[in-house]
């Protein structure tokens, strides 16, 4: 009698458990009509057969098959193996290389033909599946229930599936998000908010800025969710296979794709507040990263400590009213020996005064194109190295990765063995690939034409005009703001001894000056140099 294998899966945790059972206690009958010896069974639960990633049982199955342990495999129906074609085809070429032939109790041997056949039809079958489980969602949300997942601020109703009510803990937060919003709070500033008031999140442990911004094109987070606004929406991403890992990826669908019905019932928001918040979205959709956020003071974003070169942040205000600062890593995790505290004020004063007076030198922007270009030239020859070494390394970690994949597929190596090795190489393939992304196309030397010193004279008279009508100003700050920043890449505090005051490095933006695009590197941008109470010391000539 020849040796023989039985193999029994079932698809979802839904089905009965003993539907392995009863599929291993055919395949034995089969057997014995048919003069096997059953010597192994191996079973997948609540297994998809749609990959063959995750299934231990026919890993081993193919584990066992290499060790010539038998030389049928018998299976109540072909689809039990795979119901995808690909897969299918893939394990019977393997099984036929180690003279083992695939049995099905309802269709006999299967050759080549029989596989083709019965593999088209399983995905056939599999793929309708899914269609008619989207169509019965579509009709749920034709009846006006709901089809998704959970949403903050509802719960389901106990025996009434699809059908939601409101949370009213959860409905005051999400009202008060929207307001807040709509009054032009930023997300981080909102959430940071409910942070320090420790309000659960929809999901982890913290608020964070993009759980209420969300992400546009997949109508995600708390600003998008109609369901706020009494809207039922559905059908706004759909699920795919990775073939790679097996894993189910979400994938934006197109928006006249999306289907929608009103249910007043589950309103938590006020139509005039979502169509505040809404036209606000819009609008900084149109705007810059750099500008979407609202500065809250003249030098908001700017600071950085000269110590540690971490951010500055506000630290209080004293009895006046009048807004200190301090280094955040201070405040963070007192990694920073800078414990001065330092008002904000000053800073400004300090900053304004001295670029008014240093940038009046138009000679400085020849100085500043001359060290620029010197910079670039040296840029774009390491840009091509920097390039050429990460694209190298980024295809040897890909063909690596790709050796394995293939290994697991022919089932040279198990999964388990090779799972870890896969996801590490991928994981290094989107850092190399990160770093590609972030690097800049190799920077071209500029020339100065004629126009361009008087550009220079009236940005700086501009900037000047400005700071003299609102370098008083204590509260509004007109074109201050905006001007400044379109000058300025960062402002660096350097603190001195006890009682002697504080150095300002003001590092500018080149482009602001000639019209051309950000200088690449911030750290060697055009900058002058202010000290506290000794005037300005202008950069030297020819650096």
């Amino acid at each position: 009698m020849k040796p023989a294998a039985v193999y029994a899966r079932f698809s979802t945790e839904l089905q009965n458990e003993k539907s392995t059972e009863d599929q291993i206690a055919l395949c034995r009958t089969y057997a014995a009509r048919h003069q096997l010896n059953v010597v192994a069974t191996f079973e997948d639960k609540a297994r998809s057969g749609a990959s063959v990633f995750g299934r231990d049982g026919l890993m081993q199955l193919m584990d066992a098959a290499r060790q010539q342990r038998f030389t049928v495999v018998i299976v109540e129906a072909l689809d039990r193996l795979s119901r995808d074609m690909e897969d299918l085809a893939g394990i019977h070429k393997r099984l036929s290389f180690q003279g083992i032939e695939i049995q099905a109790v309802h269709d006999g041997v299967a050759d080549s033909i029989l596989i083709g056949i019965r593999g088209l039809v399983g995905q056939m079958q599999r793929e309708d599946g899914a269609k008619k489980v989207r169509r019965g969602m579509a009709g749920v949300i034709r009846d006006g229930r709901h089809a998704g997942g959970r949403a903050y601020g509802y719960r389901a109703v106990p025996g009434k599936p699809g059908e939601l009510e409101v949370v009213e803990t959860e409905a005051a937060i999400i009202r008060r998000i929207f307001a807040a919003y709509a009054a032009g709070r930023s997300p981080r500033e909102i959430a940071l908010d409910l942070n320090r008031e420790d309000v659960p999140p929809p999901r982890g442990r913290r608020w964070n800025g993009s759980t209420i911004n969300g992400n546009a094109k997949r109508a995600a987070g708390l600003i998008f969710n109609e369901l706020y606004a009494g809207r039922i929406v559905w059908n706004k991403v759909r699920m795919v296979k990775d073939p790679d890992t097996g894993k189910r990826l979400s994938r934006p669908n197109p928006r006249d794709e999306w289907q929608s019905i009103e249910a007043p019932q589950l309103r938590i928001v006020e139509q005039s507040v979502w169509e505040q918040a809404h036209a606000l979205k819009a609008e900084k959709s149109h705007l810059a990263s750099h500008v979407k956020r609202r500065a809250a003071h003249l030098l908001s974003g700017l600071l950085r400590c000269g110590c540690c070169g971490s951010g500055m942040s506000v630290h209080d205000r004293d009895k006046t009213g009048k807004t200190r600062i301090r280094c955040s890593a201070v405040r963070e995790s007192g990694s920073c020996s800078n414990r001065r505290i330092i008002y904000l004020r000053d800073v400004e004063r300090l900053v304004l005064s001295g670029m008014a007076k240093e940038l009046k030198d138009p000679r400085l922007i020849e100085i500043y194109v001359r060290k620029y270009n010197r910079e670039r030239e040296r840029l774009a020859g390491d840009a091509i190295a920097v390039r050429a070494r990460l694209e190298a390394k980024r295809d040897r970690i890909e063909g690596e990765r790709q050796r394995n994949i293939n290994l697991v597929i022919k089932y040279v190596i198990s999964e388990n063995d090779a799972k870890q090795r896969i996801a590490e190489l991928m994981e290094e393939r989107l850092c190399v690939e990160a770093e590609l992304a972030a690097l800049e196309e190799a920077p071209v030397p500029v020339a100065l034409h004629p126009a361009t010193l008087d550009r220079y004279v009236q940005t700086v008279n501009t900037l000047a005009e400005t700071i003299a009508s609102h370098v008083g100003a204590e509260d509004d700050r007109g074109s201050l703001i905006d001007d400044f920043r379109a000058l300025v890449h960062s402002v660096t505090v350097h603190p001195k001894g006890p009682g002697e005051g504080f150095e300002v490095e003001v590092k500018g933006k080149l482009a602001a000056l000639v019209g051309g695009q950000l200088f690449p590197q911030a750290h060697h941008s055009s900058g002058s140099h202010v000290v506290a109470g000794e005037g300005l010391e202008p950069p030297t000539p020819g650096l």
